[in-house]
């Protein structure tokens, strides 16, 4: 039984055991202490159980870190389906710290079943959710920001990863972005955290509004043809947190004039400064590359 634990990277079938007297114990009390553990109670005369186990074993695949199929069958291992006073088949149990905790008898759906174990195994974001909290934590939001992407794009009904990537589309310059998905947030989510980003955007907005800016964006929209000026408002712009606009009016000056000045530097420099899994990083870099090639 060890192999099964130490061999947990070997393939699907590494945490998917046979349950017998012997090993016993050392299953079903000892990992549960680590693993959740579903034990499927069959037989080789019960049809029903034969519909059931691919679906157990398609769920056992994919919860390999975190959970044990474990089989007993009840013809050749009577004493252990007598200590669990299995009556019908198929049955299956959760077992989880050497205690039953949940489970059920007959065939029932994937989507029943997957509603079951979701209440004791972690769900798929939260370990990516976890990580960028972490760097978020310590200021570091260039790091957290594709971790926080990760959470959200698994989950974006989790709240807390929407929070968090809105937190870092601000902190990285996507204020729009940000606005835009703060707006989607449900009434009853709107608690604290929500206030305080509403806040964080606000101050964003109001510092990204500058007299530099404004005197710039005069300049661009009385003389729509200085593509300097472009340059120069587009620069500010990042430097003012509104990297998607800035973006746009380089490559409105690329489309105009791939040559031009330090067009081409500046917009593949603002790309690059984009944190990985930033929308705007794939589409911007697709967008110059068309040009370019």
């Amino acid at each position: 039984m060890d192999n099964l634990v130490d061999s947990a990277s070997m393939g699907a079938s590494a945490n998917i055991v046979d349950i017998t007297v012997e090993n016993f114990q050392q299953v079903v009390l000892q990992e549960s202490q680590h693993k959740l553990v579903m034990i499927d109670f069959w037989a080789d005369w019960c049809e029903p159980c034969k519909d059931l186990l691919p679906i157990l074993e398609k769920l056992a695949a994919e919860y390999q870190q975190h959970m044990i199929l474990a089989k007993v069958d009840c013809e050749a291992q009577q004493e252990v389906a007598g200590q669990f006073g299995i009556r019908s088949l198929p049955t299956v149990m959760l077992v989880k710290d050497g205690q039953p905790v949940d489970g059920f008898a007959g065939v029932q759906p994937e989507a029943q079943i997957r509603e079951m174990l979701a209440k004791y195994l972690p769900a798929p974001e939260d370990e990516a959710l976890q990580e960028a909290a972490q760097k978020a934590q310590s200021g570091d939001y260039q790091a957290a920001f594709p971790l926080a992407k990760q959470a959200f794009d698994l989950n974006p009904d989790n709240i807390d990863a929407k929070f968090l990537y809105i937190d870092c589309l601000v902190e990285t310059g996507s204020v729009n972005q940000a606005k835009d998905l703060l707006e989607q947030v449900r009434m009853v989510d709107q608690d604290q955290r929500y206030q305080a980003l509403a806040g964080k955007i606000e101050l964003a907005e109001q510092a990204a509004d500058s007299p530099e800016i404004r005197q710039l964006q005069e300049q661009v929209e009385s003389n729509p043809d200085d593509l300097q000026a472009k340059i120069n408002l587009a620069v500010q712009l990042q430097q003012a947190h509104r990297v998607d606009e800035a973006l746009s009016l380089l490559f409105s000056v690329l489309v105009k004039d791939l040559n031009f000045g330090d067009a081409r530097k500046t917009t593949l420099d603002m790309i690059n400064a984009l944190p990985d899994g930033d929308p705007l990083k794939s589409e911007y870099r697709r967008k110059v590359y068309g040009l370019l090639y």
